[in-house]
């Protein structure tokens, strides 16, 4: 089974390969943004905003809300 988490864009690590550092629960990862950079957005525009990582690409933006309820969902389903 393959899972997509939540994960914050804490910092662009290189700009030029589109990487940067996502907080996913706590721990920070390397993820490729590409896919998730409009046409022309500077990859700066990224910081803060919370993205679904899988496989350490970027998938899609989340909003801060949608980021924390499946963050609960996901931590429910550990328990």
């Amino acid at each position: 089974m393959c899972l997509a988490v939540p994960g914050q864009v804490v910092e662009i690590s290189d700009a030029e390969r589109e990487l940067a550092k996502v907080s996913i629960g706590g721990v920070q990862r390397e993820v490729n943004i590409s896919l998730v950079l409009e046409e022309g957005e500077a990859p700066e525009g990224l910081l803060g905003q919370w993205v679904v990582v899988h496989v350490g690409f970027a998938l899609s933006r989340l909003s801060p809300e949608e980021a924390e309820e499946t963050l609960r969902l996901i931590d429910a389903l550990s328990r």
